[in-house]
This record gives structure tokens, sequence and C-alpha cells, in this order.
């Protein structure tokens, strides 16, 4: 059974830096992306950045030129560094990994989600 662990989250300063990371374990065959969703109280799930197996990446406008998403491929691991955090990134951050488990099963999977808190 696949199982994404996450790691980081807290509460900073508006302004300030924040570290996320996710590693992804079980029977995994091949990894077509791993990133983050965030999702703020009342709001609609968001992508908010990832990066594919072969190491292309996506970002929310919301989000560019302050947020970096990166990964360890040997190690099915994900990070996000966030820096000049602003109050509007505060919300659930969620891990999620595409994945096939064998040679055409395909699914995706979720992490239970990380607090950033900003505050102003």
């Amino acid at each position: 059974q696949v199982q994404l662990v996450e790691s980081g989250g807290g509460l900073v300063q508006a302004g300030g830096s924040l570290s996320l990371s996710c590693t992804a374990s079980g029977s995994i065959f091949h990894l077509v992306a791993m990133g983050w969703y965030r999702q703020a109280p009342g709001k609609q799930r968001e992508l908010v950045a990832q990066v594919t197996s072969g190491g292309s990446t996506d970002y929310a406008d919301s989000v560019k030129g302050r947020f970096t998403v990166s990964r360890d491929k040997g190690l099915n691991t994900v990070y996000l560094q966030m820096n000049s955090l602003k109050p509007e990134d505060t919300a659930v951050y969620y891990c999620n990994a595409r994945l096939y488990t064998d040679q055409r099963t395909w699914d995706e999977y979720w992490g239970q989600g990380t607090q950033v808190a900003v505050s102003s």
C-alpha cells in the first residue's frame, strides 16, 4: 500500500520562510508526479506546485517567484521551499502523488495535510 508522509508546516510571520517535505513509500512501479495542493477554509483545493518524473515543474501564478518545488527521485520525496510568505498563503497543504503500482495500474494518493499559518 502506498503512503505519503509529510513533515514541516507551522506558524510563521509574513515575509518569513517555511519548508515542507513529503515521502512516498510502498508499492511504487513508476512515479508520474508529486506535488503540493492547498486548501483554505471555505475555499477550493488548488494546485500549488508539482514536479514530474521527468523534472518539469508547474506553479500556481500566486506563488511563482516565491515558492520552489524540488524532488529526490531516488527517495520518492518532494520538497516545497516557501519564501516571502503572505497571510493569503495560510492553508492546509496536502502532498499529492500520481503513480503506477504496476505496468497498467494508475492511482492518486494524498497525504493527511499539514497546516501552514502566516501571521500579519
